[in-house]
């Protein structure tokens, strides 16, 4: 397909590319108003708000509208000098709205003479046009058809037959794969754990916690508690680290604290999202007090982050395995008489070597919607637990020695990963819970 603002690095018009007028531009517009009607966009106002906004940008040719921190403040209300490597919402909505065009380009029968697009890395969007130049304008009123010449036409005729044997076989298959007697495949262990979210009709929301719940006096205390921890560390690896010591300080050595979404849990949301999108499921992200309790008594949720998340520490407060800090100390505790105790271990250096996670599925939770927590001691703990729920193969094999009937039961997963140079390793489960 021919496209305006096709990428080539060397190419002085694709970095300043031309304002598109006349008739392409009411071309484009009119299918930009086709797209925020379809059912991929038109419950999404900020899809639209996003959609809108980058390609009548594109259009009108200003390039410094299309700028990641731009968008957050015009499109989202950020303010003017936010930190956008710790507030994700551009790049989250931008994924969404990637994923909500190519469903929308999907579904569409007849042929696609203009397609908009938001290549990946970039929020300047492209628009493809197709393969007939005429595609480009609108043909002028009586005007007459050009007749093709007898080779065109014997050509013509080879392509509508091939079309036509393409289409029975199409149908033939068709007929095949959803005969009453054929055998429907197995499902993934990962299609099963999701099965409530996926059969839901309403968005999954994807609940990332603010890092600033911290108050400032305790923020004080863990930042001069951290260099005793350190030292004990060296005498005892199993010494507990609360979240956000470890690598997630400052330079200060204060615990990060003034940041509105941490990176661990940022790019779990990231995973989520792409997930969803592969189950061809629509996602909504909440961040902080965006995430309310209506929304959670309205809509299957997924909450990620431990001690940073109420929603968590509510929802898991009195589970088999739950989250619990105990004079200073964080851990997972489990809730039986006798129960063991997991804590984060540091290494020699104050730094996170071993990390501990919670993944809850609740099928029954408090809300009365499926409701998954992705919470780890510390972010590690975080980060592996999403790399868990994310997975087929490692749902695969942590949920082998699951009860039969888990899919119908709430069900709580006990993980531990190993932290190398600040990055979780791969998840490994410890128990299992189900009732």
């Amino acid at each position: 397909m021919n496209s305006i603002a096709a990428s080539t690095k060397n190419s002085k018009s694709d970095q300043n590319p031309p304002v598109i007028g006349g008739d392409e531009r009411a071309a484009v517009l009119q299918e930009l108003e086709r797209i925020l009607a379809s059912r991929h966009f038109k419950n999404s106002d900020r899809s639209k708000q996003f959609l809108r906004f980058v390609v009548i940008s594109r259009l009108d040719h200003h390039p410094e509208r299309l700028k990641e921190r731009t968008i957050g403040t015009e499109v989202f209300h950020r303010p003017p000098g936010y930190t956008t490597g710790e507030d994700p919402v551009v790049r989250v909505q931008a994924g969404e709205v990637r994923r909500r065009l190519e469903q929308y380009y999907q579904e569409q029968q007849q042929p696609i003479l203009l397609r908009i697009e938001l290549p990946v890395g970039s929020y300047s969007p492209v628009f493809h046009w197709g393969p007939s130049p005429g595609a480009r304008g609108v043909q002028s009123p009586g005007a007459a058809p050009v007749a093709l010449p007898p080779s065109r036409r014997k050509a013509g005729l080879k392509v509508a037959l091939g079309l036509a044997i393409v289409v029975l076989i199409a149908l033939a298959a068709r007929i095949l794969f959803y005969s009453p007697h054929r055998v429907a495949d197995p499902k993934t262990k990962l299609e099963e754990f999701w099965g409530p979210a996926i059969a839901s009709q309403q968005p999954v929301l994807i609940c990332i916690a603010n890092a600033t719940d911290r108050s400032a006096e305790e923020a004080l205390r863990l930042s001069q508690d951290r260099s005793k921890k350190s030292q004990a560390a060296t005498t005892n690896t199993s010494a507990p680290v609360s979240p956000g010591t470890g690598e997630d300080i400052t330079s200060e050595g204060l615990p990060i604290s003034h940041e509105i979404v941490p990176a661990s849990d940022s790019s779990v949301a990231f995973a989520l999202s792409g997930l969803f999108g592969r189950l061809d499921r629509p996602s909504q992200l909440r961040i902080g007090t965006g995430a309310t309790y209506e929304d959670l008594r309205s809509f299957p949720a997924v909450i990620i982050g431990g001690f940073n998340s109420k929603w968590t520490m509510q929802l898991v407060s009195n589970l088999h395995f739950a989250f619990l800090r105990d004079q200073g100390q964080y851990m997972i505790r489990e809730e039986v008489p006798g129960g063991k105790v997991w804590t984060t271990r540091l290494g020699p250096g104050g730094e996170t070597v071993e990390d501990f996670a919670i993944v809850a599925r609740l099928v029954d939770s408090k809300t009365g919607q499926f409701t998954v927590t992705v919470a780890g001691i510390g972010p590690r703990g975080t980060q592996a637990a999403g790399e868990f729920v994310t997975s087929t193969r490692y749902l695969d094999e942590g949920l082998a020695g699951a009860p039969a009937d888990w899919q119908n039961r709430n069900l709580e997963v006990l993980l531990q990963t190993t932290v190398t140079e600040s990055m979780a390793g791969p998840p490994h489960v410890i128990a299992t819970y189900a009732w």
